[in-house]
């Protein structure tokens, strides 16, 4: 029995919905930097939470946040299928958000952030990428949509 991550919008493992399609090709760039984030946003939040969170909460909860988003966009573009690609859009979406209202806060009111953010000054301390990967990846996840850019809905 195939599942959602078996069917392309024309049956079964063709094209962009094939299963693991969302980290093939230019995903698997994709995936590698999300993979690097992750990993790095989650480290450093683990670290900053136990043993500094007092001197700056709002930006090390901010920081951990990132880290989950970072994780979880990460395993929906290896999982692959619809379904992940919609936890991917929803993810890239927050991150996009996250990174324009974090990086406009901390130009506007820099004291409330004594210490940096992945999302501080849109990014600019990870060479401008959490600004730049959220739009790179809706980008992918709206054309791993099913070819034709309005979803497998549209082939059933």
């Amino acid at each position: 029995m195939a599942d959602d991550r078996d069917r392309g919008p024309s049956g079964p493992a063709s094209g962009a919905g094939a299963a693991g399609g969302l980290g093939r090709g230019p995903g698997r760039l994709l995936v590698t930097l999300y993979g690097i984030f992750a990993v790095g946003a989650t480290s450093r939040s683990v670290y900053q939470l136990s043993t500094r969170f007092h001197e700056a909460p709002l930006a090390y909860s901010l920081s951990a946040v990132a880290a989950a988003v970072y994780v979880v966009i990460t395993v929906a573009l290896v999982r692959g299928g619809e379904g992940a690609r919609r936890v991917g859009l929803a993810c890239c979406t927050a991150e996009l958000a996250g990174v324009l209202t974090v990086g406009t806060w901390t130009v506007a009111a820099p004291d409330a952030f004594p210490d940096a953010t992945v999302w501080s000054d849109y990014g600019a301390g990870y060479l401008l990428l959490p600004l730049v990967l959220p739009v790179v990846g809706l980008l992918w996840l709206r054309r791993s949509r099913g070819g034709d850019g309005r979803g497998s809905a549209s082939a059933a």
